[in-house]
């Protein structure tokens, strides 16, 4: 495939996405900027739209995935779907485990954590995949999987509402109720009332994702000769749309990321669509018509690379690091996260660094950087070498 028929800006959208979500999860010290942070309710911060943008991209590189194949169902893709979906909950756990392991518990399963950010995203991927599948098996189209988001939301929706979701005590929340019984509270995340990557607010994080496949299909979508809407209005449009209903949603349901309220999928799809649309008009926009364009699958689908030219600036060759590499690199980040602190490696160099950075929170924002830039390194020569880990 020829580069001037591929999305660059999905790749540095992606990119730009797993540089934020290991800056953010590697501040350093006592002090980091609230806006730095995840919420730790109600509301949101700049942090905390990192893993719903990734979500999103992975809808749409779902799409993207399937499209070549026309969403026919086999057992290799099947297969390929299971096997996916598999290692990336493997993944999770293992980093849980790393984690549990360093702090000198290495046979403690008793107290292993089983949900996770990788688990989430693997079984976000398998559900919006098959939904895919089936929606164009049986109806030839993917509106289903609109429907389909939709559904689950207004059942969250209803299950937040009637089960106390929004309560701060793990006693009273349906959510946290949920998951000590199904998981057991030895193997859930303890500094909240609920765990973020919660069974239950895995609906909405599946919804999330279709949503992404949905948006993605609408505008990336190949447009008869009387369409009007192009490609870059497509993103603009639906992404408007999006974040004004999930605006009108926070008077009844707030916006809250523990639970993955269905305001913040709505408004953070909303801000994906539209950071998607405005990096197509200045990355893409001389190739991008009402004709439609073709996107690059992501590395957790499939592990191709956007090429990139000269003229594309230093910004955009970083941000393409870490969107060829995505998987590998962020996997890399949690696991030397997990070193380097029980390790004291982690303290010596902010200590090191506030030294000189007398403010804390700078110095905490010095070690995040460094520990970007380390991952830049890492991922650099891959690729200069079209060297793409997939699983």
């Amino acid at each position: 495939m020829k580069s001037n028929s591929r999305l660059i800006s999905l790749d540095v959208f992606r990119g730009m996405t797993v540089m934020l979500m290991i800056f953010v999860n590697n501040g350093a010290g006592e002090e980091i900027f609230s806006t730095l942070q995840h919420s730790k309710w109600n509301g949101m911060t700049p942090c905390d739209l990192v893993f719903p943008f990734f979500l999103f991209m992975m809808g749409m590189s779902t799409y993207l995935s399937l499209k070549k194949t026309g969403f026919a169902w086999s057992r290799q893709t099947g297969w390929k779907i299971a096997r996916r979906a598999l290692l990336l909950f493997l993944i999770g756990l293992a980093i849980n485990w790393l984690d549990m392991a360093c702090s000198g518990r290495p046979l403690d399963l008793a107290h292993l954590r089983i949900m996770g950010v990788m688990q989430r995203i693997g079984l976000c991927y398998a559900a919006t995949a098959l939904a895919a599948i089936v929606s164009t098996r049986l109806s030839g189209s993917l509106h289903p999987v609109a429907w389909a988001a939709g559904v689950l939301l207004a059942i969250y929706a209803a299950i937040v509402v009637m089960g106390g979701g929004y309560d701060y005590d793990a006693s009273t929340n349906i959510l946290s109720i949920v998951d000590h019984r199904l998981l057991g509270e030895a193997h859930l995340y303890h500094k909240s009332p609920v765990d973020p990557e919660g069974l239950v607010s895995t609906l909405s994080a599946i919804a999330h994702t279709m949503i992404g496949l949905w948006v993605a299909s609408w505008a990336l979508a190949r447009k008869s000769g009387a369409a009007t809407l192009s490609t870059l209005e497509r993103f603009l449009l639906s992404g408007a749309a999006l974040t004004f209903a999930g605006y009108l949603l926070t008077f009844a349901l707030p916006l809250n990321k523990r639970i993955w309220s269905p305001s913040y999928v709505l408004m953070t799809c909303g801000f994906a669509a539209l950071l998607q649309g405005l990096l197509i008009a200045i990355i893409d926009r001389p190739g991008v018509s009402s004709s439609g364009a073709t996107a690059p699958p992501s590395a957790v689908t499939s592990g191709v690379a956007s090429p990139v030219g000269t003229k594309s600036g230093w910004v955009t060759a970083l941000c393409l690091i870490f969107g060829t590499n995505p998987l590998f690199l962020y996997v890399a980040s949690e696991v030397l996260s997990i070193v380097f602190g029980s390790t004291g490696v982690k303290d010596a160099v902010y200590q090191g660094l506030h030294a000189v950075i007398t403010n804390g929170y700078w110095a905490s924002v010095g070690y995040a950087t460094l520990f970007v830039l380390l991952h830049a390194l890492m991922g650099y020569p891959l690729w200069k070498r079209h060297i793409y880990i997939k699983i």
